[in-house]
């Protein structure tokens, strides 16, 4: 099986799989647009992955905040989704929300996902069958979560290394909204970056809509000059700090973690210092 990432036509050729359970994991956003051409569209046979109303703590404040242990394991079960199933998870953009899918249920202790590199519009290049968007009811899946919940830091735990300094926070946000150049886009949210953190805009390990060749990320990685300790990943809300904690384990082995909470907490917080 692969480690991380799928083409479309390994996918394609699993579609016989009984146990394959394909996900779409598209996410409407302000930063980055669905090709207009292909909104409505979805792999034949796909199950939505609502990360803003399902897959996410509802009555959290703070946006695409991860959902308790039980919730997940009950959304999972409501699409059909399986101990032993095999997970592809894609989105409409090439890669921008199914790293998140990916990362929750690695969090959740399933082994068997994966991410369809090049997402929908990769899938629709090779000329592989598409169908309108459509809702299906499925037999009650048998999933269990397992939560890893070294997989999650919160605020306080951040706070904290700003001063022990015991992993390198990464953020995925833009290099001007990192430095506080510019003003961010949701209200009441302070410009600047978490002390002593790194910057690494999520935009830079992709090409086309896939990630970049392992050669090519090893080079990003080793421009950053980050020791040899853990990584904590970081972006507005949680998303796009998937997408470089993916980048991340396509070509190292260091523990990583994500600060779900994100800008859009850290920003709000005037108690909490940034650079």
């Amino acid at each position: 099986m692969p480690n991380i990432l799928v083409s479309s036509q390994w996918l394609k050729n699993q579609l016989t799989n009984p146990k394959l359970v394909i996900l779409d994991a598209h996410l409407p956003s302000n930063v980055s647009k669905t090709d207009s051409e292909i909104e409505g569209l979805q792999i034949k046979n796909s199950r939505l992955f609502d990360i803003k109303n399902e897959f996410s703590d509802v009555y959290n404040s703070l946006p695409n905040t991860f959902p308790s242990k039980k919730e997940f394991e009950t959304s999972c079960r409501n699409i059909g989704i399986n101990k032993d199933s095999v997970i592809v998870v894609y989105d409409q953009i090439g890669i921008y929300t199914s790293p998140r899918a990916w990362w929750m249920f690695k969090t959740m202790g399933h082994e068997n996902v994966y991410i369809l590199n090049g997402g929908l519009p990769d899938w629709i290049s090779e000329g592989f069958e598409t169908e309108k968007k459509q809702t299906h009811i499925y037999p009650r899946g048998n999933f269990k979560a397992q939560f890893d919940r070294k997989a999650i830091k919160n605020w306080k735990q951040v706070l904290e290394n700003v001063s022990s300094n015991k992993f390198t926070v990464l953020d995925a946000r833009s290099s001007d909204r990192f430095k506080g150049e510019t003003k961010e886009q949701r209200e009441g949210l302070r410009s600047g970056c978490i002390p002593n953190s790194k910057n690494l805009h999520f935009a830079d390990v992709l090409e086309k809509g896939k990630f970049k060749s392992e050669t090519e990320l090893k080079e990003i990685f080793n421009h950053l000059d980050i020791e040899n300790k853990e990584l904590v990943f970081s972006c507005g809300s949680g998303i796009t700090a998937c997408i470089i904690l993916v980048a991340s384990q396509l070509i190292s082995e260091n523990n990583t973690a994500i600060y779900d909470g994100s800008w859009t907490e850290w920003g709000q917080n005037h108690e909490l210092p940034i650079e």
